[in-house]
C-alpha cells in the first residue's frame, strides 16, 4: 500500500511587472572645456573690447581644443576666428595709432627745441 497523500501543486513565484523601458542616458553635457572657453573668450573679447591678453588666450585655447577635443571642433573654430579678428583689429589700431602719434610727437618735439 502506498500512501498517496494529496500533494499541493507548486505555484511559481509571482514575477515582478516588466520594467518600463529605460531611455538612453543623456550625453552627459559638453566634454570640450577648451573649445567652449575659447568660444566664450572670443565672444567676450569682441563684445567687451578686450584687446591683447584675452584674444591671445582665446586663440591658444581654441587651437588646443581643435587638437584635443574632436567633438568641440566647431566651438574651437568660432573661438579662434572671433579671438583672431579682435586680436588683428587691436594690432591694426595700434599700428595706425603709432603711425599717427609718432609724427605728431616728433613735430611737437622739433617745435619745442627748434
Amino acid at each position: 500500500m502506498t500512501n498517496t497523500a494529496p500533494t499541493t501543486p507548486t505555484v511559481a513565484a509571482p514575477t515582478a511587472a516588466p520594467a518600463a523601458p529605460v531611455a538612453p542616458a543623456a550625453a552627459g553635457g559638453l566634454h570640450s572645456p577648451l573649445s567652449l572657453t575659447s568660444l566664450v573668450l572670443g565672444i567676450a573679447s569682441v563684445a567687451l573690447s578686450f584687446t591683447f591678453v584675452v584674444p591671445i588666450v582665446g586663440v591658444v585655447l581654441g587651437v588646443l581644443g581643435r587638437r584635443r577635443e574632436p567633438e568641440g571642433r566647431t566651438l574651437a573654430l568660432i573661438g579662434i576666428i572671433s579671438s583672431g579678428v579682435m586680436l588683428l583689429g587691436s594690432v591694426v589700431l595700434l599700428v595706425v595709432g603709432l603711425l599717427a602719434a609718432v609724427p605728431i610727437g616728433l613735430l611737437g618735439l622739433f617745435q619745442y627745441f627748434g
